[in-house]
C-alpha cells in the first residue's frame, strides 16, 4: 500500500498540520500492526527533524480533518485545547432513516464494555461518560439524508453509537447498526474543525472536501448557508 499524504494537507504553519485523512486506514498502529496512517509521516516532515505526531485520533473507518502537531510544544498545547473542549469540531454523516426531529440535541452517556466473544466496545450505559452530540438534518434525497453533527463532548465512537441508538445509524455502519453491512465505507466525515490555537488572532480553521464514498451513495450535497 502506498499512500501520497502531501495532496491532503488542509492547513500547515510551524506549529501543526491538518490533514485530509482517508477512510479505511487506521491513524496508528494496533496489537495487529497493521499499516497505518502513521507510517507515512515522513512526508511531512517540511524541513524539521521530528516527525509530527497525532494531536487527536479519527476511527480507521472515519475520514476528514486530522491534526498533527509538529514538536512537543505544540502538541502539549492542543493536548489541552482538545482535553478542555476547546476545539470545535463537524462531522457530516449519511443515514438510511430522516432523523426526527430534524434538529435536535442527543445526550446519551457512554461506557466502554468488552466481552471475551466480541471485544470491546461502546454502550450507553447510566454509569457512563456524559456524552453530547447536536445534529441537524441537512439535505435528503430519497433513501439518503445527510447530517451535520456536532460532538460536544469526545468519546470513543460517540457519533456512532448516538445514532445507532437514536435508530439512525450511519450508513455502512459495521459495528453498532443492528443490520450493518461490514462491505460498505462507513459515511462519516470530519468536515470542519476549528482551533484556537493562538491567543492572538482568528482561530485555525479546515475543511475537508467530502469524500468519494459519500458522492457514491448519496449523491447530495447541502446548501451552503446550511453548513
Amino acid at each position: 500500500m502506498t499512500l501520497d499524504l502531501l495532496p491532503r494537507v488542509l492547513f500547515r504553519d510551524s506549529r501543526i498540520i491538518i490533514l485530509n485523512k482517508p477512510a479505511g486506514i487506521a491513524v496508528h498502529k494496533g496489537p495487529a500492526n497493521k499499516p497505518s496512517l502513521e507510517d507515512y509521516f515522513g512526508q511531512l516532515r517540511f524541513g524539521l527533524p521530528r516527525l509530527p505526531a497525532l494531536a487527536h485520533r479519527l476511527d480507521a473507518d472515519t475520514s476528514g480533518c486530522l491534526v498533527l502537531g509538529r514538536h512537543p510544544k505544540a502538541l502539549r498545547r492542543l493536548g489541552r485545547l482538545f482535553s478542555q473542549g476547546q476545539v470545535s469540531k463537524t462531522y457530516l454523516a449519511i443515514t438510511k432513516v430522516r432523523p426526527s426531529p430534524q434538529t435536535g440535541r442527543i445526550s446519551l452517556p457512554l461506557l466502554k464494555t468488552s466481552t471475551r466473544e466480541d471485544g470491546w466496545r461502546m454502550v450507553v450505559d447510566p454509569a457512563g461518560k456524559p456524552s453530547v452530540t447536536d445534529y441537524k438534518l441537512l439535505a435528503s434525497r430519497e433513501e439518503f439524508h445527510l447530517v451535520k453533527l456536532t460532538p460536544l463532548t469526545g468519546r470513543t465512537h460517540q457519533l456512532r453509537v448516538h445514532l445507532s441508538e437514536m435508530g439512525w445509524p450511519i450508513f455502512g455502519e459495521p459495528r453498532y447498526a443492528k443490520l450493518g453491512n461490514p462491505a460498505l465505507p462507513l459515511c462519516l466525515h470530519s468536515w470542519k474543525i476549528s482551533i484556537p490555537l493562538y491567543a492572538d488572532s482568528e482561530q485555525v480553521t479546515a475543511c475537508a472536501p467530502l469524500p468519494p464514498h459519500f458522492e457514491k451513495f448519496a449523491q447530495i450535497e447541502p446548501e451552503p448557508d446550511l453548513l
